[in-house]
C-alpha cells in the first residue's frame, strides 16, 4: 500500500479532524510522495470579482465526502498512489510577481522530485507560476484548458500579468507547447471578432462549447490524446467551464455552458495522458450556494487524481484509445 493515504471515514466522520483535501495527511516532504495538493490562495490577478483566495479552504471541506474508488475509471485512487496534503504557498495578497516566486519556489522542488503537484486556486493568473516551476523541471508543456474563456488576452487596462493573460505570458516565456495544447469549452460574447481567431492565431486548438458538445466523450477524449501525443502535459481547469447553474460560485460566469456531467465525462475521457502537473481554479466560496461549486470543484480533482491512478495502472494504454469505462454515455 501506498505510504499516504486519507483518513478512513468508515472509522472517523468526514465532519471531523482538520480540513485537508480528500481527508489527506498534511505533510510537507518528498518522500514516497506521487501526488502532492498544494493550495495557491491568490486573487489579485482579477479583473472582476474578487474573493478565490478562499478557493483552497473552501474546496477542501467540500472534498471530505471523497471516497478513494472511482466507479468509472475502475480505480482505487489511494490505494494506487501516496498523496499528501502540502498546504499553502506563501503567496503576497496583491502583489502578482512576488506570488508567482512563491508558487515556483513552492512547486519545483515537488516536481523535481517526481511528485505531481495538483494545484487549487485562487484566480487563473497562479497558472503562469505553476507553469514555469514544471517547465523548468520538464521542458516546454501541452496544455489541456478547459474554460469558458482562452485567457490568451495581451493585456487588461494595460496590465500585462492577470488572469486573463497567463497562457499568452506562457507562450513568449517558451512554457508552452501550442502546437500539442488544445482549449476546451470557450464561449460567451467577447471584445471583438479577432478574440475569437485568438487560440488559433497563437497555435492552439480551440473548441467552443457548441463544438465540444458536438463529441462524445469518447471521440473528445481521442482528440485530445491525437492532439498531445507524447507530450508532457498540464491540466488546468477553471470552473467557469461549467454553465452557471452547476458552478454559481466564480468570478466570471458565462451562461450556456456544460452540466456537471458532461464535463467530468470530457475529462475522465483524456485519461492516459502523461499528466506533470494541474489546477483547479476561480472557485468564490462567497458567490457559492451550498457548496455548489466546490463540491464540483473537488470532484474535477479528484477525476485528476483518478486518471493518475489509472495510467499509473494501464502504462501499456497510455496513449491507446481509452476503455469504453472511462466516459459517461
Amino acid at each position: 500500500m501506498p505510504r499516504y493515504q486519507p483518513a478512513n471515514s468508515l472509522e472517523s466522520p468526514r465532519f471531523s479532524g482538520i480540513r485537508t483535501f480528500a481527508r489527506l495527511p498534511y505533510v510537507q516532504t518528498a518522500e514516497e510522495v506521487d501526488v502532492a495538493v498544494v493550495g495557491l490562495p491568490f486573487d489579485t490577478g482579477v479583473t472582476y470579482k474578487v474573493g478565490a483566495r478562499f478557493g483552497p479552504e473552501a474546496v477542501r471541506s467540500a472534498s471530505a465526502i471523497l471516497r478513494p474508488y472511482n466507479r468509472e475509471l475502475k480505480v482505487n485512487v489511494f490505494e494506487t498512489l501516496s498523496c499528501i496534503d502540502y498546504g499553502d504557498a506563501p503567496v503576497v495578497p496583491g502583489f502578482i510577481h512576488e506570488s508567482y516566486g512563491a508558487i515556483a519556489r513552492t512547486l519545483q522542488p515537488l516536481a523535481e522530485a517526481g511528485i505531481i503537484p495538483l494545484s487549487i486556486g485562487g484566480d487563473h493568473s497562479i497558472t503562469l507560476g505553476e507553469l514555469r516551476a514544471l517547465a523548468a523541471v520538464h521542458g516546454p508543456l501541452a496544455l489541456v484548458h478547459f474554460d469558458a474563456h482562452c485567457d490568451l488576452w495581451d493585456s487588461y487596462f494595460g496590465q500585462k500579468y492577470t488572469h486573463g493573460t497567463p497562457f499568452r505570458r506562457a507562450l513568449e516565456e517558451g512554457l508552452l507547447r501550442p502546437d500539442h495544447s488544445i482549449q476546451l469549452g470557450m464561449r460567451g460574447p467577447v471584445y471583438d471578432e479577432d478574440d475569437v481567431q485568438l487560440s488559433q492565431q497563437l497555435g492552439f486548438l480551440a473548441l467552443s462549447t457548441t463544438e465540444l458538445l458536438t463529441y462524445t466523450p469518447d471521440e473528445l477524449g481521442q482528440l485530445v490524446r491525437d492532439r498531445v501525443g507524447t507530450a508532457k502535459v498540464f491540466l488546468s481547469f477553471d470552473v467557469d467551464f461549467f454553465d452557471p447553474a452547476f458552478a454559481p460560485g466564480t468570478g466570471t460566469p458565462e451562461v450556456g455552458g456544460p452540466t456537471s456531467a458532461q464535463g467530468l465525462a470530457y475529462l475522465r475521457a483524456c485519461a492516459g495522458l502523461d499528466w506533470v502537473g494541474a489546477d483547479v481554479v476561480e472557485v468564490l466560496p462567497a458567490h457559492d450556494s451550498a457548496q455548489i461549486t466546490a463540491q464540483l470543484a473537488a470532484q474535477v480533482g479528484y477525476e485528476f487524481l483518478s486518471m493518475v491512478a489509472w495510467r499509473r495502472q494501464h502504462p501499456e494504454a497510455a496513449l491507446a484509445i481509452a476503455p469504453h469505462h472511462i466516459s459517461l454515455v
